[in-house]
């Protein structure tokens, strides 16, 4: 079965177990007192919320083919709690999103697009393929 038609959340849970061995993937010094975008109160309490993300953000280019930092930051945007006033939505955090491109460029997983941002190279689907295939043969 291709990507596409597996569980999201057990794809992006396995790329993420796999990433967190990678030397490629570190989160920075200021990751931990980050929020993810506007949008939220606080910073995300999982402590491995940075290879979730660089999970996701992968998943999301092998989904969509060619995307920029600008959508992305769209896509992981939401709605602010502005009290009694109306909620607007925000986007997501660009240098959060940046970085994590910068890092899937550094491990081959992303490249460049001409003018539309960033796609999946070969090593990147099969890094995605690869973790639903073990996760079926230890069934």
């Amino acid at each position: 079965m291709t990507v596409e038609k597996q569980s999201a959340d057990a794809v992006i849970a396995s790329a993420a177990e796999r990433m967190k061995g990678m030397s490629e993937f570190k989160p920075p010094e200021w990751a931990g007192f980050v929020k993810t975008g506007a949008h939220n109160q606080r910073p995300p309490e999982q402590k491995d919320w940075w290879f979730i993300r660089s999970a996701a953000v992968l998943h999301k280019i092998s989904i969509r083919g060619s995307i920029g930092t600008s959508r992305l930051r769209k896509e992981y945007g939401g709605r602010k709690n502005r009290g009694h006033k109306p909620e607007h939505k925000y986007s997501g955090s660009g240098a959060v999103i940046r970085k994590v491109l910068q890092q899937l460029e550094a491990a081959g997983f992303v490249a460049k697009d001409k003018n539309r941002g960033r796609k999946i190279t070969p090593k990147g689907a099969s890094f995605l393929a690869e973790g639903k295939g073990s996760k079926e043969k230890s069934k």
